[in-house]
């Protein structure tokens, strides 16, 4: 990822209030006025707005109080509680907030030289793959002389106040923050990776291994350094209803902690082992909790030992965070959203991933080789019309990671464009030797398909066995024009590239060395019945498909007579007289043991539904029988 920070709108924050200071002025962002067009596009705030610049609201006023703490925030008049929740986790990671909050002792007020405050501030964030510097003035929006937003309990705090009017100038005004998502706003603090968990789809309550397995993987998040928020889904006339168990539908909390908490008392507690799993979280408003099991002054606390309360810091006050049991949690919450700050370091104790980040945009074109919004898998004729991007697995699996993200839609809600586009991706094992976009689908298999959904970001976590595969990133709709960008993640080396060719190209040496005269593609399934080669009755075969001395070649199957190769190859051919041959060898630690092949022409004529054919050895039968498939056409954009 790009790491050198971007000034927005072109503002340099070091210039600017060092010539604020050379003229005794404070800053005024002529970018971000003090206006009501940067409040509000049709829904004005309760009451007559005053901007006031922090020294005019408190007597003493600092950009932190005693450190930065998600005790901090309380959520104002308008519907963003989903950004507080995220300010909340953030101030929980200072590797985090001190990259949002750059030069942060720097800009904080210095009593003894006030001659060098100059009403600037600046954050960064990180947008669409880059990270931006946004700076503004200190002028907030109060009414009867109270921030109106998001501010601290702390009256002479003002660091999450001003955080926020720089994210609102980002997004065009403040009520464009009304009705977001946490898991979107982590990412702007951190290019973090969002996965969006339906707890209720998923049924983690009643199933116990999905609840254990979740757990662990949240606690795997939070320790190294991930971000989490939740919420219960609402109708709309439940938006932050208020429920009899003191949770709040409609409503973003943010998680502080996730711990295995040991029960018992003394020795006897480190003895037995004994732990259950918690989660705590903290409500925006700062106040208004749970009030069920292992709530503040609940009696299950009483399980719990002295020393481990106070470790885990339990306050029995209304100050907005309680824990719950992770059953509970997975009863009640219905959504959550799980941002891993993915570790790309070539040195790491934790494990390490490789990250391939690509930028496109579903285009319009009038040429079918050249439109890229072809629309979801549901459209058969124009599917293949979108972007496509190539990746290896080189391991027997591998664990992958695809984040497709749209460009944020917030700054677009005046014009009435705020909307996201519904998005999402498919997956398809491929050719091992593909290397030219997907024009026909023939035997190329869809190993899976994302939800479509109109977020902001999409995101799947699959295993895939060794192979090649193409992710498709699409609109649902065709025609539908967007910006995307698409975010692989694997154990090892991928090699992810866009497939961008349609064919091989015509090169000045092409009329000497020749050039494809037609294309083939051939897909082995299965082979049965083949020859004993060890004195345990079986064989580890595999398959090699040949053509013009360009081969693809399957994985090993151990211990098997009757093995499943799934192996498909395609092949651009300049010599049509030329065959293309299908081998089986069984693997051998000395040397392979050729099985038997058979010989395909390869004709455009030759039928192309599934064949079963014989194996052969110089035109003797060998036992077994191969299953596959061969397509050829004289058109090379035909597959």
């Amino acid at each position: 990822m790009v790491s050198s920070v971007k000034p927005y709108k072109n503002q340099h924050y070091a210039d600017l209030k060092k010539d604020c200071i050379r003229n005794k002025k404070l800053f005024e962002d002529p970018e971000f006025r003090a206006t009501n067009a940067s409040l509000y596009y049709n829904k004005p705030p309760p009451g007559r707005v005053e901007w006031k610049r922090p020294g005019e609201i408190s007597q003493k006023p600092h950009l932190f109080v005693e450190g930065i703490s998600s005790h901090d925030l309380n959520q104002g008049v308008v519907g963003n509680c989903w950004f507080v929740a995220a300010c909340s986790c953030l101030a929980l990671k200072p590797k985090l907030w001190q990259k949002v909050i750059p030069d942060w002792k720097e800009q904080e007020w210095d009593d003894k030289h006030p001659e060098n405050y100059a009403g600037i501030f600046h954050f960064q964030f990180w947008i669409f793959g880059e990270w931006i510097d946004v700076v503004v003035d200190d002028r907030l929006p109060t009414i009867n002389g109270e921030l109106i937003y998001c501010h601290s309990k702390d009256p002479n705090e003002f660091w999450s106040a001003l955080l926020e009017k720089a994210y609102a100038k980002l997004s065009g005004c403040y009520q464009s923050l009304e009705g977001g998502n946490t898991g979107d706003a982590v990412v702007d603090f951190s290019g973090a990776v969002s996965e969006a968990i339906s707890l209720e789809e998923g049924q983690f309550y009643k199933d116990q291994g999905k609840q254990d397995k979740l757990f662990d993987d949240l606690l795997k998040v939070y320790d190294r350094g991930g971000i989490i928020s939740c919420s219960i889904r609402a109708q709309p006339h439940e938006i932050e209803l208020k429920m009899m168990n003191g949770l709040v539908k409609g409503h973003a909390y943010s998680v502080t902690a996730v711990k295995r908490v040991r029960l018992g008392h003394g020795l006897l507690a480190y003895f037995k082992n004994e732990t259950i799993p918690l989660i705590r979280m903290r409500n925006p408003w700062g106040k208004i909790e749970w009030k069920g099991a292992w709530s503040d002054s609940s009696e299950e606390w009483a399980k719990v030992g002295d020393t481990e309360r106070h470790n885990l810091g339990i306050t029995v006050e209304d100050d907005g965070e309680f824990w719950m049991s992770f059953t509970d949690w997975c009863k009640f919450f219905t959504d959550a959203d799980v941002c891993r700050v993915m570790n790309t370091s070539l040195i790491s104790v934790h494990k390490t991933w490789h990250e391939y980040v690509h930028f496109g945009s579903w285009a319009k074109n009038a040429d079918p080789l050249l439109n890229r919004c072809g629309g979801c898998a549901n459209h058969k004729q124009t599917f293949l019309q979108n972007p496509q991007y190539l990746f290896d697995v080189t391991k027997e699996t591998d664990e992958v990671l695809i984040s497709l993200q749209q460009r944020d839609m917030k700054i677009h809600r005046p014009q009435g464009h705020g909307e996201n586009l519904t998005i999402g991706f498919g997956i398809f094992k491929v050719e091992l030797n593909r290397k030219y976009r997907l024009h026909d689908i023939l035997t190329q298999k869809c190993v899976n398909t994302s939800t479509y959904i109109n977020a902001r970001t999409v995101f799947m976590r699959i295993n895939l066995t060794q192979g090649r595969y193409v992710i498709f990133p699409t609109t649902f709709q065709p025609l539908t024009l967007g910006d995307f960008m698409l975010r692989v993640f694997t154990d090892v080396e991928s090699g992810c590239r866009e497939l961008t060719a349609d064919k091989p190209q015509v090169k000045c040496w092409s009329s000497i060395i020749g050039y494809p005269q037609a294309v083939s593609h051939v897909y082995v399934h299965s082979a049965e019945g083949l020859q004993n080669q060890d004195r345990t009755g079986g064989a580890d075969p595999y398959v090699i498909i040949s053509c013009e001395g360009k081969s693809v070649k399957s994985t090993i199957h151990n211990d098997t007579l009757n093995p499943e190769f799934a192996t498909s190859g395609v092949f651009y051919r300049k010599k049509l007289s030329k065959p293309i041959t299908v081998q089986v060898w069984n693997s051998n630690a000395v040397k392979d043991e050729f099985m038997g092949q058979v010989v395909l022409s390869g004709s455009v004529n030759d039928p192309t539904e599934p064949q079963r054919l014989q194996l052969r050895d110089q035109g003797r039968q060998m036992p077994g029988i191969i299953g596959l498939r061969i397509v050829t056409s004289v058109q090379l954009t035909a597959i």
